[in-house]
């Protein structure tokens, strides 16, 4: 707690008294020289350390321009003796309370991006005319520690009390430092804090920050990864908000899967690099996004060289995608080639690069950053800069400047102006406060939040925080490049730079700017990028491999969205774009082609007379017609013989006539469906059964009559059967069929329908029966006269006489029934043409069924047994 209290005063003496009672207190025999001298020579520079120049209106800044060279990393594995090392107290409190001794050159830069807009503001005579800018810049070291009491000394502390900070160069140090000054209405502009915590403006009124948000910069690498359907991307992340917010947007982006998720920390650096880089190693993915800090990445990369991983394609963050230590690093070249990144973006500052390189000592005689820069870089003093005591010793080991040193060919990050990212949000930090200023400054206050013009001036050396932080809310300007400016609260709009490092005959790895990011918007030239590979060839990442059109994704159980597997469309199901997630049902007059990729008319399917089904019957029905002719042909020339006469030669030649009429009339049912067509199948089929059913049931009564007029007292019953009544009979039978088919077909025909119901390319036109019941009165009348003549057959099948008729109908109509007692449920189950299929069939069957069953024994006698074809053999028992 004492080690906190003591950052509260900038003066020196507390905080040297209050280390030298803990030295005591911790039993350290050194004396206070010796624990000034170990730790650092400048405790309290807050007020020594620093850059001034007065004006009417003073802003502030706090900036990283000394930094602590890392500890010596230990391994833990011996007790390290604390009473033996009273050192080790030193540096333990060294670490708090002092600022470092290295000057660090990217940072100085930014002061003096500072210093040069404040002159650039002085000399215009359009923006603060009449009021001078002056300039309050102090070291926070990157401590809150250092940078807390500057800040109150800034804002409270002295003479000159700003009503502006320029600072905050970290999203903790942001954080407490908006938190205090808060208290007082004091705004704060941050140049480099990029939190999405800092957007906050209940908690953080009086922030603001001339850099995007990081959740900006995580959706920019997340589109990245969409706009090259990487969809299956490996994480490794820093172990905190910043690298756990940008786990949260990868993953909200469509399509985008993590294969795994690496979190570095800081404290066990080289053995989570390990491990990240064995990860790296072993998994599938290509892509590998990193949001992390650029010395993690660095320890990253040389593990990854040290196990050959050279073929990754790299995402980075803006922490290191710019990072000149990791592009100049020969040793992790080939791991990083080609890394893709996210950048602050980058503008220039006109004369900035001159104004950087005609810096002198001599012109800044109490620059002493700029002292510390010279002896850094020339290896002695300047004789013009009165040095602390600290530095006493070093001076006069070093041989004094001639004063013709100049910064004109010194390269380093300090006189790099090739790509102002950081330095150019000081700029635009600096630019902002001076417009808040300028608007709070005019008269008359026209510009006002509040909307009240104000006849009074707002004086340079009374300005009141709260005023100013009303005008940094509503601040709008065009910058001198000409784009726009303005805060969203806090923020700015996003805007990144995209760029790539690669590779160069030289050796080290060059930046490369290929695109800009504003806002949501990704402008992107591809044809600049070099990919790891060290090709033009855009790297895949992915889990599964793109369904093609006709297949559509089917997720595997248990894995990422990403991880699926492509299932081939349905028959009548389509998918016309690559990895579709469901098929889509083709129309009813509509089917799949072969590829499942379109949706094509359904072909008309019929029995037609091409096909070898419909040739096949076409050949069966015209053989059993034409046979039956033949059979009709040997009857009427052996018409005296006695088998004819004995039959009912008449009935004979009638039933053949009607089985004729049975073969011919399947003929109807082949070929493309008609209205005509499809009334006449059914009618001609109707008809031509019931007349041969009735010829036969007529036959049945006269064997039947026959046989009992031989009895006493039946000699009538015979001539109710003569030749006459048996016509008649067969033509009134046969009349009530053609009734029952004239109403059907005059109140509900079949017509020609396409089957749409039936699942396939093509699409069967059929004669559909709008009316089930006309089509079941036909078929039930032919059923039960055909069911009354198999009674009376079987009743006449034991009737004595060597040729008993009865018999053969009897065969014959079981036969008959057979079949179209099967055909009832297989015309019902028959897919498409088949249904007319099996009508047919069934007709043919049941002809031929009762054609050879009655006809074949006779024409056999006639044909080849004569002898007996003779009227005693028939009458013989």
């Amino acid at each position: 707690m004492s080690i906190w209290l003591i950052t509260l005063w900038p003066r020196s003496a507390p905080s040297l008294l209050l280390v030298g009672l803990l030295g005591r207190q911790l039993g350290l025999r050194v004396g206070l020289q010796d624990v000034q001298t170990v730790a650092c020579s400048r405790w309290g520079a807050p007020r020594s350390q620093g850059l001034f120049q007065d004006g009417d209106v003073v802003i502030g800044g706090l900036f990283i321009m000394h930094y602590q060279p890392p500890a010596t990393e230990h391994d833990f594995t011996q007790l390290y003796n604390v009473t033996n090392e009273p050192t080790f107290w030193l540096i333990f409190l060294s670490f708090f309370l002092c600022c470092g001794l290295s000057l660090d050159h990217a940072p100085l830069q930014y002061v003096y991006a500072m210093v040069f807009a404040v002159e650039e503001i002085n000399h215009s005579t359009m923006l603060l005319p009449g009021v001078k800018l002056g300039y309050h810049i102090f070291d926070s070291c990157g401590q809150v520690p250092w940078a807390l009491p500057a800040a109150l000394s800034l804002v409270g502390g002295g003479s000159t009390t700003v009503p502006l900070i320029i600072g905050g160069a970290s999203s903790v140090t942001a954080q407490i430092l908006s938190s205090t000054l808060g208290q007082l209405s004091v705004p704060l502009i941050s140049y480099l804090a990029s939190c999405p915590c800092l957007s906050d403006r209940l908690r953080y009124p009086n922030f603001f920050r001339t850099i995007p948000s990081d959740i900006y910069q995580a959706r920019a690498v997340a589109h990245l990864a969409i706009h090259f359907n990487w969809t299956w991307i490996g994480a490794v992340v820093a172990n905190n908000d910043y690298g756990l917010m940008a786990i949260k947007e990868e993953t909200q982006g469509a399509g985008v899967c993590l294969a795994f998720v690496e979190t570095l920390q800081r404290e066990n650096i080289m053995s989570d690099a390990r491990r990240a880089a064995l990860t790296i190693q072993a998994s599938t993915a290509r892509v590998i996004l990193i949001f992390t800090w650029y010395t993690d990445v660095r320890e990253l990369f040389l593990q990854l060289t040290k196990i050959n991983v050279t073929d990754r394609q790299f995402l980075a963050s803006e922490a290191w995608s710019t990072s000149g230590d990791l592009l100049q690093n020969p040793s992790t070249s080939k791991v990083a080639s080609g890394v893709l990144g996210v950048a602050i973006r980058s503008s220039s500052i006109p004369g900035f690069e001159n104004y950087l390189k005609n810096l002198h000592p001599i012109h800044h005689p109490g620059d002493e950053f700029l002292r510390e820069i010279w002896e850094a870089e020339f290896g002695h003093p300047s004789n013009n800069i009165t040095s602390s005591p600290a530095m006493s010793v070093l001076k006069a080991s070093l041989s004094p400047c001639n004063g013709t040193e100049s910064l004109e060919r010194v390269q380093n990050l300090f006189t790099d102006t090739s790509q102002l990212r950081v330095t150019y949000n000081v700029y635009l930090a600096v630019y902002a406060a001076a417009h808040a200023l300028h608007n709070l400054l005019s008269c008359p206050d026209s510009n006002s939040p509040s909307g009240n013009n104000s006849s009074t001036c707002s004086s340079p050396n009374n300005i009141k925080p709260t005023e100013l932080l009303q005008y940094l809310n509503n601040v709008n300007f065009t910058t001198p490049q000409g784009e726009m400016f303005y805060f969203q609260g806090a923020d700015i709009p996003a805007k990144y730079d995209l760029v790539n490092w690669q590779s160069t005959p030289e050796g080290p790895l060059k930046l490369v700017l290929i695109g800009r990011v504003d806002g949501f918007d990704l402008h992107l030239n591809e044809s600049a990028i070099q990919w790891s590979t060290g090709s033009s060839q855009l790297p895949i990442s992915v889990c599964s491999e793109s369904c093609p059109p006709g297949t559509r994704m089917a997720s595997r159980k248990g894995e990422p969205v990403c991880c699926f597997d492509c299932i081939p469309c349905a028959e009548g199901e389509i998918s016309n774009k690559t990895d579709s997630p469901h098929c889509e049902r083709c129309p009813l007059e509509f089917w799949s082609n072969a590829k499942r990729t379109a949706c094509i008319p359904r072909q008309l399917d019929f029995l037609s007379f091409n096909e070898t089904l419909g040739i096949t019957l076409t050949t069966v029905a015209v053989s059993g017609a034409t046979v039956t002719t033949a059979v009709f042909v040997v009857f009427l020339y052996y018409r005296q013989t006695p088998v004819v006469r004995a039959n009912n030669s008449e009935l004979s030649f009638l039933l053949l006539l009607s089985l004729k009429l049975c073969f011919l009339c399947s003929l109807v049912f082949i070929g493309r469906p008609s209205v005509w067509a499809c009334r006449f199948q059914q009618a001609a089929f109707g008809i031509s059964f019931v007349l041969c059913v009735s010829c036969l049931q007529v036959k049945t009564i006269v064997v039947l009559a026959a046989f009992r007029s031989a009895r006493p007292g039946a000699e009538a019953l015979i001539r109710w059967f003569g030749p006459g009544q048996q016509r008649g009979s067969v033509c009134f039978l046969t009349c009530i069929q053609v009734i029952i088919c004239a109403i059907w077909l005059s109140l509900s025909p079949p017509v020609p329908q396409r089957d749409l119901g039936f699942q396939g390319l093509k699409v069967t036109l059929e004669c559909a029966m709008t009316s089930v019941v006309g089509f079941s009165l036909v078929l039930g009348y032919i059923g039960l006269l055909a069911c009354t003549c198999l009674i009376l057959a079987f009743l006449a099948r034991k009737l004595p006489d060597n040729f008993n008729e009865a018999k053969l109908i009897t065969f014959s109509m079981l036969i008959f029934c057979a079949v179209w007692v099967a055909f009832v449920p297989a015309y019902v189950s028959s897919p498409g043409k088949y249904t007319v299929a099996v009508e047919i069939f069934a007709i043919l069957a049941s002809s031929y069924g009762l054609l050879l069953c009655i006809f074949a024994p006779k024409c056999f006698i006639i044909l080849l047994r004569p002898e007996k074809n003779t009227k005693k053999h028939l009458m013989a028992r």
